[in-house]
């Protein structure tokens, strides 16, 4: 007579026989899920989406290597659309319902809303492309990885202005503009620190609505006070629309440009070109003799060969490297800590260094970089709107910080053959 057991199959009569003998089935273990928002549509979505593909280039990574504690990392997400006012939601949703173990955030704007949520939940959050927003909240669980430094408002502007006042003679006036939106405005708020510093003279000072179309009589308010410097914070869809007009009508200065946000993107460089030769901006990582980091070739050659089937960015120096240290930051505490104490993690990065593909990250008691590292460079002898050249040395030069500079500020931008 056949055991009943038979019947069933013999994995199934297996699982049977352990109930048994009093020993539960063994259970793959649950994955790590980090929880994020993510902009795939509005206007920050070039920005979106190469985070998110970096973000699967990291995961697949760390699960190949086996994942984290032994256990798969799953990314859940959601898209903002650009849009602050729908991050809060987001946020709850992954907490309270998909019950996330670890966040991200991106960007000012979209970084600013979530964290009222993530601080009520006592979570760990790792950040990047955040302008100062931890001055408003001091959350002891905020970690930044775009390298600001404990100043980012200082940082972000300060190489632009010393790049400037390098000039003979030097400059005695200048005019700033920028969008009436959170990054635009904190950048703003540095550079009138700078220009009182430096002793300088404000010609112009004025913010434009997000949504403006038409620049062309911004540039042309700016051009009647006739300023040496003129400093620009925008957004990218902000930036390509001021320097169509500023070629338009003809923008006078000795030295352009600011923190710009669009300039950094392969994509607008291929698009502008020559245009840019002259426009003093901020970068992350270009390539240049005096920046080199190991790991950052190879994965910036992992990003571009999936670029474009993704349809993202075909260069990826400003979001994405950024985008993989972070993650490797939280991959490196959470296998030091041994688990996902959010005390116990936010406790090791604060007194940790890490080993990342943009170099040594160590956090200050902020949670920014405990030193700043943001690059001020200047566009030179740009021709023709190949990507091959964006990748070499000597068309994205460094001017400042001073331990990095790789060559010298040409001006007067006026006078820069485009």
């Amino acid at each position: 007579m056949r055991h009943p057991l038979t019947k069933l199959g013999a994995p199934l009569a297996a699982l049977f026989l352990l109930a048994a003998a009093g020993t539960p089935p063994a259970r793959a273990a649950e994955p790590i899920k980090i929880g994020f928002s993510a902009e795939l549509t509005g206007t920050l979505a070039g920005y979106g989406k190469q985070m998110l593909l970096t973000q699967q280039i990291w995961a697949e990574d760390v699960n190949a290597q086996g994942g984290l504690l032994g256990r798969k990392v799953e990314l859940v997400y959601y898209d903002d659309q650009s849009n602050p006012a729908l991050v809060p939601g987001i946020y709850s949703k992954l907490l309270d319902v998909d019950h996330v173990d670890l966040l991200f955030a991106q960007g000012t704007n979209i970084t600013t809303p979530a964290l009222p949520t993530i601080i009520e939940h006592g979570k760990l959050v790792m950040v990047t492309l955040a302008l100062a927003v931890n001055e408003h909240f001091h959350y002891s669980r905020y970690f930044q990885t775009m390298p600001y430094g404990p100043d980012g408002k200082d940082s972000l502007t300060r190489g632009f202005f010393e790049a400037a006042m390098s000039m003979n003679p030097k400059p005695k006036t200048v005019a700033i503009v920028g969008a009436d939106a959170e990054f635009s405005k904190g950048a703003l708020e540095g550079a009138r620190e700078q220009i009182k510093r430096l002793g300088l003279k404000t010609v112009y000072d004025r913010t434009y609505p997000p949504n403006t179309i038409d620049y062309t009589p911004i540039v042309e308010a700016i051009n009647a006070t006739n300023p040496d410097i003129i400093m620009v914070a925008s957004y990218p869809a902000d930036t390509s629309g001021f320097l169509r007009a500023a070629h338009e009508v003809g923008l006078k200065a000795k030295v352009f440009g600011g923190p710009m946000v669009g300039l950094q993107s392969g994509a607008i460089k291929m698009q502008l070109g020559p245009e840019l030769n002259g426009i003093v901006c901020y970068e992350l990582f270009v390539h240049e003799p005096t920046l080199h980091f190991p790991g950052t070739d190879e994965f910036i050659k992992k990003y571009q060969a999936k670029a474009g089937a993704a349809g993202v960015d075909p260069l990826g120096y400003y979001v994405p490297p950024f985008g993989y240290a972070t993650m490797q930051v939280l991959q490196q505490a959470v296998a030091a800590v041994g688990s996902l104490d959010q005390d116990k993690l936010a406790a090791y990065i604060h007194q940790a260094t890490f080993k990342t593909v943009v170099g040594d990250i160590k956090f200050g008691p902020g949670g920014e970089w405990a030193k700043p590292r943001i690059l001020t460079i200047q566009y030179q002898n740009i021709s023709g709107h190949g990507m091959a050249q964006f990748t070499e040395p000597g068309h994205q030069v460094i001017l400042y910080p001073p331990e990095l500079k790789s060559g010298k500020l040409e001006y007067p931008y006026s006078s820069i053959e485009r």
